[in-house]
């Protein structure tokens, strides 16, 4: 059974999973410390999706024509079967594709086993190679260089490797050209990430977000840039080559050229509820229907149900929404992934 496309004809192809809301870090972008703080009520295990309800939930979306799967978290190392999640997925379900987000501070002692199970890449969240910048956009002052290790391990594994960075304007933006230098020098894709008001806790200001325009002249008056073509369609990040064949870079720019329309992303939580947009303010449980008895046909005739209802796209709607003084609760994307 194929889902038919939602009400602005986008179909269903990528799935991001979050296997648990926990996270070592404390970014203030996604999950400040003020906000997250140690008496923060983290799901208990009995609420999380065991490894066998996630493959069935998984296998629902498949059969809809999902053949992308991305495992985030919180930070999905946290997760001690993880590579046996990854293995399910990839093996067992036969998903095409199948990625991983992490900020890195375990990877050096899991890429290998990550790779064993069939992760097929993986992207790493790093802001900053300065010590002192990286660890106050991690909240909690963790070394940046410990994750530059996790990077190369990674490599090492045969792990294709992207690496998204964040960029806020006045806090890590003098560091754009440095960041290109070194990781094209390792021959990793590096993709930088407009700051987005995800949640309800960053503090979220525009005057903070470097637009996608922006980066693009101040990397190329250093390293000139090539526009590419998608590789696919709904395609987030827009690709640049580097003119002198030193690789690419990908930028993401949600909130000055949002792309929403082309959208084919859905987010599963932790605890097994379908969220249809990184911006939404409510999901659909679908765990609760697999632990009432729901056979397959069932979790996907709802999984299907909801996406064709699917109206997102608060991107393009986002300035109407604030100049009306409309600012909505949102599921913060520590919750969901991002």
């Amino acid at each position: 059974m194929a889902a038919n496309p939602d009400t602005l004809g986008r179909p269903v192809r990528d799935l991001r999973v979050s296997v648990t809301d926990r996270c070592n870090f404390r970014c203030p972008y996604c999950m400040p410390k003020e906000a997250f703080g140690p008496d923060h009520p983290f799901l208990p295990p009995h609420r999380l999706m065991t490894q066998e309800e996630l493959k069935r939930i998984v296998g629902a979306f498949v059969g809809l024509g999902v053949h992308k799967v991305r495992l985030t978290g919180g930070e999905p190392l946290l997760r001690p079967e993880l590579p046996a999640i990854i293995r399910s997925v990839k093996h067992d379900l036969k998903v095409e594709d199948v990625s991983l987000t992490t900020n890195g501070w375990f990877l050096a002692r899991q890429a290998a086993a990550l790779r064993q199970a069939g992760l097929d890449r993986i992207n790493v969240s790093l802001d900053s190679l300065d010590e002192a910048t990286g660890g106050r956009m991690n909240g909690l002052g963790f070394k940046v260089s410990r994750i530059l290790e996790g990077i190369d391990a990674a490599a090492a594994a045969g792990l294709p490797v992207k690496v998204n960075c964040v960029v806020q304007r006045g806090v890590n933006d003098g560091e754009i050209v440095a960041l290109c230098e070194y990781f094209r020098a390792r021959g990793h894709v590096l993709r930088f990430i407009e700051y987005m008001d995800v949640g309800n806790t960053n503090h979220w200001s525009g005057s903070q977000v470097v637009a996608a325009r922006e980066l693009v002249e101040r990397i190329s008056a250093a390293f000139p840039l090539e526009p590419l073509v998608p590789a696919f369609r709904g395609e987030v990040a827009a690709r640049y080559r580097y003119a002198d064949g030193g690789g690419e870079i990908g930028i993401v720019s949600s909130v000055t050229e949002p792309f929403c329309r082309d959208c084919h992303r859905a987010r599963l939580s932790a605890d097994g509820k379908l969220f249809t947009c990184l911006f939404a303010s409510a999901g659909t449980d679908i765990l609760g229907l697999l632990r009432r008895g729901a056979d397959d046909a069932a979790l996907g005739e709802r999984i299907a149900g909801v996406w064709r209802a699917r109206t997102d796209r608060y991107s393009e709607e986002r300035a109407a929404i604030l100049a009306a003084g409309k600012a909505r609760e949102k599921v913060e994307m520590s919750y969901i992934g991002g």
